[in-house]
């Protein structure tokens, strides 16, 4: 008689942590706030403002539409150096929106990207992790 043995899939061998968890719990907040006050259909530009100004006020270190690397990537806010954020306002994420994050992310040597797509009726911003492998192309 043979056994099987079940494979436990929520088991891993490597500690996951969250990647500035406080910095990013209140960007977060800021972001709700500026969905919250303009609505799903203002344009990707007053989200950066509404934004900007709320930054502003929290007194939230930030850089705004600068460019990544020596690339001519233009990312729409980096926060304290260490997060980017790539704001959109259209119906859908494509696979290109993560792949312009992704390559935003390595172009300018940072770990975390939160990509935000403000059209939608519940905002859900996008957790984006900078790839370590030297073989993909973005």
């Amino acid at each position: 008689m043979v056994l099987m043995q079940r494979m436990n899939t929520n088991q891993t061998t490597q500690k996951s942590e969250l990647l500035y968890p406080q910095l990013s719990f209140t960007i977060v907040g800021v972001l709700f706030d500026a969905h919250n006050e303009l609505g799903p259909y203002a344009r990707e530009k007053q989200y950066g403002d509404s934004i900007e100004a709320k930054f502003k006020f929290a007194k939230i270190p930030y850089r705004r539409e600068c460019a990544i690397g020596t690339s001519t990537n233009i990312a729409d806010f980096i926060i304290n150096d260490l997060i980017l954020i790539e704001l959109k306002s259209k119906r859908l994420l494509l696979r290109e929106d993560y792949e312009q994050t992704q390559r935003y992310l390595q172009a300018g040597n940072l770990r975390l990207g939160l990509l935000v797509n403000f059209r939608n009726k519940y905002l859900k911003p996008v957790r984006v992790v900078k790839i370590d492998s030297p073989h993909r192309n973005y």
